[in-house]
């Protein structure tokens, strides 16, 4: 039996071009990568991401120094394991610290296997629709010349991140529809920033245009404006994803109908572990499975491997523009002509990394102590 030999954290922070969304400062998102080596040669790679406005925050960088020594010396193919032993070595929880351990081990295990993730977790299909998730842009002008690009480059569904101030973004929003609401499927993401009011105004207009979806005008707790909304307007709604990350209480809400579908990010909420479960949740009340996925590939890596097991996830999210998020691969995920995007060929979860790349942008790293060494 193969053990887990080494548990070693790099902490990556390239020098791109910063993007930024709810008129927020331009962000800072630190890349975690997480790399378990077994006994038998083996290396399974990782990663969780953090955002500061000014400056990279380390904290969950930090904490799988905490996590990662309780590992050592395990048995790296018994991963539900693993991700229950997590839960218990640190309160709080730290979810994606967690989740980098997790879809390390599951890239291991895939890898050994001789098989792309998707097809080790049960494979549903080999490709899945796309949308571009873009940016916060300065002017109207500027999202009818990223939507035309956009088009241009496969896209046949785009899910607009705005300035977050309802009638600006809805003026916004009708003018690109107006132009290209005939060919392409849209959805606006509010990130949690609008009151009450103004998410009736533009969650009836979105109604009107035929967006395909409303997300998050508010956090996932509030639960009483949620279900508020549902009584005025009548398009889908779709909660943010990252408020609420423990298992229990993601199942609590959801089962009580808030929104019109399930949302996680998988880097950030418990790993590949959790994110099968939260799958699981969602097709047994009959929702759709919709992943953030917003984020650097080693990111959308993971994500894609569970949409293509899922056979109610929808959409794929690829955020835009791609040059923001590909520092360090080779081989990124990209929308093809039919908008839509596969994994990576290969192995696990089978992107081709650049260490060189990512060595000349790291920031911090180290390897996690054994239990034993403490």
């Amino acid at each position: 039996m193969a053990t887990i030999e080494r548990v070693h954290v790099i902490g990556v922070g390239p020098d791109i071009p910063r993007t930024t969304w709810a008129s927020m400062p331009p962000q800072f998102m630190l890349m975690t990568i997480v790399q378990v080596f077994d006994s038998d040669g083996g290396v399974g790679v990782g990663c969780t991401q953090s955002y500061g406005s000014g400056e990279y925050d380390f904290a969950t960088f930090e904490s799988i120094r905490t996590l990662g020594q309780y590992i050592i010396g395990k048995d790296p193919s018994n991963i539900e394991a693993r991700w229950r032993d997590l839960h218990t070595y640190i309160t709080p929880t730290a979810p994606g610290a967690i989740a980098a351990i997790d879809i390390a081990l599951w890239d291991l295990a895939a890898k050994k296997a001789r098989l792309p993730l998707y097809k080790m977790l049960g494979g549903s299909r080999d490709s899945i629709p796309a949308y571009a998730s873009t940016a916060e842009l300065e002017t109207t002008a500027d999202y009818l010349d990223h939507v035309e690009e956009m088009i241009a480059d496969g896209f046949t569904a785009i899910k607009f991140h705005a300035w977050n101030v309802p009638e600006k973004d809805l003026e916004m929003l009708t003018t690109v529809h107006k132009k290209f609401g005939d060919t392409v499927t849209f959805m606006h993401d509010a990130e949690n920033r609008y009151d009450f009011n103004g998410a009736v105004k533009v969650g009836r207009a979105l109604e009107e245009m035929g967006f395909r979806w409303f997300e998050a005008p508010f956090r996932d707790y509030d639960l009483a404006s949620y279900f508020r909304l549902r009584e005025r307007i009548k398009i889908p709604i779709v909660p943010h994803g990252l408020w609420l990350m423990d298992l229990q209480e993601i199942y609590h809400h959801v089962s009580r109908f808030p929104w019109d579908a399930v949302r996680f990010d998988a880097s950030m909420s418990g790993g590949i572990t959790q994110a099968r479960k939260m799958v699981a949740i969602a097709e047994a009340l009959g929702l759709p499975a919709e992943q953030q996925s917003w984020g650097y590939s080693l990111i959308q890596g993971a994500a894609i491997h569970v949409g293509l097991a899922s056979p109610v996830s929808s959409y794929f999210e690829l955020p835009i523009p791609y040059d923001a998020y590909e520092y360090g691969i080779v081989n990124p995920i990209r929308c093809d002509e039919n908008g839509e995007v596969r994994a990576p060929d290969g192995h696990g979860i089978g992107l081709e990394i650049d260490w060189d790349a990512m060595k000349r942008a790291t920031l911090a790293e180290y390897d996690c102590k054994s239990v034993d060494d403490l």
